[in-house]
Protein backbone atom coordinates (compact mmCIF):
# COMPACT_ATOMS: atom_id res chain seq x y z
CA UNK A 1 0.00 0.00 0.00
CA UNK A 2 1.70 3.36 -1.00
CA UNK A 3 2.21 5.67 2.40
CA UNK A 4 1.79 8.93 2.65
CA UNK A 5 3.15 11.01 5.72
CA UNK A 6 1.04 11.34 8.41
CA UNK A 7 -1.63 9.87 6.35
CA UNK A 8 -4.95 9.80 9.01
CA UNK A 9 -7.45 8.18 7.02
CA UNK A 10 -5.24 4.94 6.74
CA UNK A 11 -5.69 4.74 10.48
CA UNK A 12 -9.34 5.60 10.26
CA UNK A 13 -10.31 3.78 7.18
CA UNK A 14 -8.01 0.87 6.35
CA UNK A 15 -6.34 -0.36 9.47
CA UNK A 16 -10.25 -0.90 10.63
CA UNK A 17 -11.13 -2.87 7.42
CA UNK A 18 -7.57 -4.68 7.45
CA UNK A 19 -8.75 -5.93 10.78
CA UNK A 20 -12.06 -7.11 9.58
CA UNK A 21 -10.43 -8.91 6.90
CA UNK A 22 -8.15 -10.60 9.14
CA UNK A 23 -11.25 -11.58 11.57
CA UNK A 24 -12.73 -13.36 8.36
CA UNK A 25 -9.86 -15.32 7.31
CA UNK A 26 -9.71 -16.54 11.12
CA UNK A 27 -13.31 -17.09 10.90
CA UNK A 28 -13.31 -19.27 7.95
CA UNK A 29 -10.16 -21.24 9.01
CA UNK A 30 -12.18 -21.81 12.81
CA UNK A 31 -15.41 -22.90 11.05
CA UNK A 32 -14.03 -24.71 8.05
CA UNK A 33 -11.85 -27.05 11.30
CA UNK A 34 -14.89 -27.42 13.31
CA UNK A 35 -17.01 -28.89 10.97
CA UNK A 36 -13.95 -30.77 9.41
CA UNK A 37 -14.55 -32.84 12.33
CA UNK A 38 -18.54 -33.94 11.61
CA UNK A 39 -18.45 -36.64 8.72
CA UNK A 40 -21.87 -36.60 6.31
CA UNK A 41 -24.12 -39.76 6.82
CA UNK A 42 -24.09 -40.51 3.05
CA UNK A 43 -20.10 -41.48 2.72
CA UNK A 44 -19.48 -39.53 0.24
CA UNK A 45 -16.07 -37.56 0.10
CA UNK A 46 -15.87 -33.90 -1.80
CA UNK A 47 -14.65 -35.75 -4.97
CA UNK A 48 -17.69 -37.65 -4.85
CA UNK A 49 -19.75 -34.80 -4.66
CA UNK A 50 -17.97 -32.71 -7.25
CA UNK A 51 -18.21 -35.56 -10.18
CA UNK A 52 -21.90 -36.06 -9.05
CA UNK A 53 -22.93 -32.61 -9.93
CA UNK A 54 -20.75 -32.13 -12.88
CA UNK A 55 -22.51 -35.15 -13.98
CA UNK A 56 -25.83 -34.07 -13.36
CA UNK A 57 -25.64 -31.11 -15.44
CA UNK A 58 -23.98 -32.34 -18.06
CA UNK A 59 -20.43 -31.39 -17.73
CA UNK A 60 -18.75 -34.37 -18.38
CA UNK A 61 -15.82 -32.73 -19.48
CA UNK A 62 -14.82 -30.82 -16.48
CA UNK A 63 -12.23 -32.53 -14.81
CA UNK A 64 -11.91 -32.74 -10.86
CA UNK A 65 -8.13 -32.72 -9.76
CA UNK A 66 -6.51 -32.79 -6.31
CA UNK A 67 -4.33 -29.93 -5.48
CA UNK A 68 -1.82 -29.31 -2.43
CA UNK A 69 -3.00 -26.99 0.61
CA UNK A 70 -5.59 -26.31 2.61
CA UNK A 71 -8.46 -24.38 1.59
CA UNK A 72 -6.75 -23.78 -2.04
CA UNK A 73 -10.23 -25.31 -3.86
CA UNK A 74 -11.03 -23.32 -7.09
CA UNK A 75 -12.41 -24.01 -10.43
CA UNK A 76 -9.87 -22.44 -13.45
CA UNK A 77 -12.47 -21.60 -16.28
CA UNK A 78 -9.53 -21.93 -18.56
CA UNK A 79 -9.18 -25.45 -17.97
CA UNK A 80 -12.02 -26.30 -16.87
CA UNK A 81 -11.40 -28.21 -14.14
CA UNK A 82 -12.43 -27.87 -10.28
CA UNK A 83 -9.28 -27.77 -8.03
CA UNK A 84 -10.02 -29.57 -4.61
CA UNK A 85 -7.32 -28.94 -1.75
CA UNK A 86 -6.01 -31.81 0.43
CA UNK A 87 -8.77 -31.60 2.76
CA UNK A 88 -11.53 -31.75 0.74
CA UNK A 89 -10.46 -33.84 -2.01
CA UNK A 90 -10.85 -37.32 -0.01
CA UNK A 91 -12.90 -36.08 2.51
CA UNK A 92 -16.39 -36.90 3.78
CA UNK A 93 -16.97 -34.24 6.27
CA UNK A 94 -20.02 -31.83 5.59
CA UNK A 95 -17.34 -28.62 5.22
CA UNK A 96 -15.63 -31.05 2.32
CA UNK A 97 -18.71 -31.65 1.03
CA UNK A 98 -19.93 -27.43 1.10
CA UNK A 99 -16.39 -26.53 -0.55
CA UNK A 100 -16.52 -29.26 -3.35
CA UNK A 101 -20.48 -27.90 -4.23
CA UNK A 102 -19.34 -24.22 -3.75
CA UNK A 103 -16.49 -24.55 -6.20
CA UNK A 104 -18.10 -26.92 -8.55
CA UNK A 105 -20.70 -24.30 -8.71
CA UNK A 106 -18.82 -21.79 -10.47
CA UNK A 107 -18.30 -24.79 -13.18
CA UNK A 108 -22.27 -24.88 -13.98
CA UNK A 109 -22.17 -21.15 -13.43
CA UNK A 110 -19.73 -20.92 -16.52
CA UNK A 111 -21.72 -23.50 -18.23
CA UNK A 112 -24.95 -21.74 -17.59
CA UNK A 113 -23.13 -18.03 -19.05
CA UNK A 114 -23.99 -16.55 -16.01
CA UNK A 115 -23.86 -12.80 -16.16
CA UNK A 116 -21.87 -11.78 -12.90
CA UNK A 117 -19.37 -14.52 -13.37
CA UNK A 118 -19.06 -14.17 -17.40
CA UNK A 119 -18.35 -10.26 -16.33
CA UNK A 120 -16.06 -11.14 -13.42
CA UNK A 121 -14.32 -13.09 -16.26
CA UNK A 122 -14.15 -10.49 -18.39
CA UNK A 123 -13.19 -7.67 -16.10
CA UNK A 124 -9.36 -9.87 -14.73
CA UNK A 125 -7.04 -8.56 -17.44
CA UNK A 126 -8.33 -5.28 -17.36
CA UNK A 127 -7.96 -5.25 -13.28
CA UNK A 128 -5.10 -6.77 -12.95
CA UNK A 129 -3.26 -4.11 -15.43
CA UNK A 130 -5.10 -0.98 -13.01
CA UNK A 131 -4.16 -2.64 -10.32
CA UNK A 132 -0.55 -2.81 -11.19
CA UNK A 133 -0.82 0.73 -12.96
CA UNK A 134 -2.59 2.70 -10.33
CA UNK A 135 0.22 3.28 -7.85
CA UNK A 136 2.58 4.15 -10.19
CA UNK A 137 0.63 6.54 -11.69
CA UNK A 138 -0.42 8.13 -8.41
CA UNK A 139 3.64 8.25 -7.37
CA UNK A 140 4.44 10.09 -10.55
CA UNK A 141 1.48 12.21 -10.30
CA UNK A 142 2.11 13.54 -6.72
CA UNK A 143 5.69 14.10 -7.10
CA UNK A 144 5.29 15.87 -10.37
CA UNK A 145 1.94 17.67 -9.81
CA UNK A 146 -0.16 16.53 -12.11
CA UNK A 147 -3.72 15.97 -10.81
CA UNK A 148 -4.74 14.11 -14.07
CA UNK A 149 -2.29 11.36 -13.59
CA UNK A 150 -3.52 10.72 -9.85
CA UNK A 151 -7.08 10.98 -11.22
CA UNK A 152 -6.05 8.57 -13.92
CA UNK A 153 -4.30 6.48 -10.79
CA UNK A 154 -7.54 6.68 -8.86
CA UNK A 155 -9.56 5.44 -11.49
CA UNK A 156 -7.67 2.47 -12.03
CA UNK A 157 -7.09 1.24 -8.45
CA UNK A 158 -11.40 1.64 -8.96
CA UNK A 159 -11.02 -1.14 -11.13
CA UNK A 160 -10.18 -3.49 -8.24
CA UNK A 161 -12.84 -2.50 -6.29
CA UNK A 162 -15.23 -3.27 -9.24
CA UNK A 163 -13.77 -6.69 -9.30
CA UNK A 164 -14.71 -7.58 -5.49
CA UNK A 165 -18.01 -5.71 -5.99
CA UNK A 166 -19.03 -7.76 -8.81
CA UNK A 167 -17.48 -11.30 -7.18
CA UNK A 168 -19.80 -10.63 -4.24
CA UNK A 169 -23.02 -12.29 -6.74
CA UNK A 170 -20.86 -14.47 -8.07
CA UNK A 171 -20.00 -15.97 -4.66
CA UNK A 172 -23.41 -16.06 -3.13
CA UNK A 173 -24.67 -17.62 -5.91
CA UNK A 174 -22.33 -20.49 -6.04
CA UNK A 175 -23.08 -21.35 -1.94
CA UNK A 176 -26.76 -20.80 -3.13
CA UNK A 177 -26.76 -23.65 -5.58
CA UNK A 178 -24.29 -25.83 -3.35
CA UNK A 179 -26.65 -25.36 -0.49
CA UNK A 180 -29.98 -26.45 -3.02
CA UNK A 181 -27.76 -29.26 -4.48
CA UNK A 182 -26.69 -30.84 -1.36
CA UNK A 183 -30.36 -30.87 0.40
CA UNK A 184 -32.45 -31.73 -2.69
CA UNK A 185 -29.69 -34.39 -3.63
CA UNK A 186 -29.87 -35.76 -0.24
CA UNK A 187 -26.22 -35.27 0.12
CA UNK A 188 -26.63 -33.87 3.73
CA UNK A 189 -29.64 -35.88 5.10
CA UNK A 190 -30.19 -33.91 8.33
CA UNK A 191 -30.68 -30.73 9.90
CA UNK A 192 -27.42 -30.49 12.11
CA UNK A 193 -25.14 -31.26 8.28
CA UNK A 194 -27.00 -28.93 7.05
CA UNK A 195 -26.73 -26.58 9.22
CA UNK A 196 -23.07 -27.44 9.48
CA UNK A 197 -22.38 -26.72 5.72
CA UNK A 198 -24.14 -23.59 6.05
CA UNK A 199 -21.98 -21.54 8.80
CA UNK A 200 -18.69 -22.84 6.64
CA UNK A 201 -20.17 -21.35 3.35
CA UNK A 202 -21.34 -17.97 5.49
CA UNK A 203 -17.47 -18.24 6.74
CA UNK A 204 -16.20 -17.94 3.55
CA UNK A 205 -18.63 -15.45 2.20
CA UNK A 206 -17.78 -13.10 4.85
CA UNK A 207 -14.06 -13.41 3.41
CA UNK A 208 -15.65 -12.16 0.14
CA UNK A 209 -17.54 -8.81 1.84
CA UNK A 210 -13.70 -8.29 3.94
CA UNK A 211 -12.37 -8.11 0.75
CA UNK A 212 -14.79 -5.42 -1.17
CA UNK A 213 -14.99 -3.43 1.94
CA UNK A 214 -10.91 -3.49 2.37
CA UNK A 215 -10.74 -2.34 -1.42
CA UNK A 216 -13.50 0.11 -0.88
CA UNK A 217 -11.93 1.82 2.21
CA UNK A 218 -8.59 1.83 0.16
CA UNK A 219 -10.07 4.01 -2.56
CA UNK A 220 -12.02 6.21 -0.50
CA UNK A 221 -8.23 6.74 1.39
CA UNK A 222 -7.17 7.74 -2.29
CA UNK A 223 -10.28 10.34 -3.06
CA UNK A 224 -9.83 12.03 0.26
CA UNK A 225 -6.01 12.36 0.05
CA UNK A 226 -6.07 13.34 -3.38
CA UNK A 227 -9.44 16.21 -2.40
CA UNK A 228 -7.51 17.39 0.82
CA UNK A 229 -4.07 17.90 -1.31
CA UNK A 230 -5.98 19.66 -4.67
CA UNK A 231 -7.23 22.00 -1.84
CA UNK A 232 -3.68 22.45 -0.34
Amino acid sequence: MFYFPFDSYYFILVIPAILLSMWAQSKVQSTFSRYQRMRAASGLTGCDVARRILDENGLYDVRVERIAGSLTDHYDPGARVVRLSESVWGSGSVAALGVAAHETGHAVQHAQHYAPLTIRNAVIPVTNFGAKLSMPLLMIGLLLGYPSLVSLGILAFSLVTFFQLITLPVEFNASSRAMRTLVDGHILRDEQEIDGTRRVLSAAALTYVAALIVSAAQLLRLILLFGRRHRD
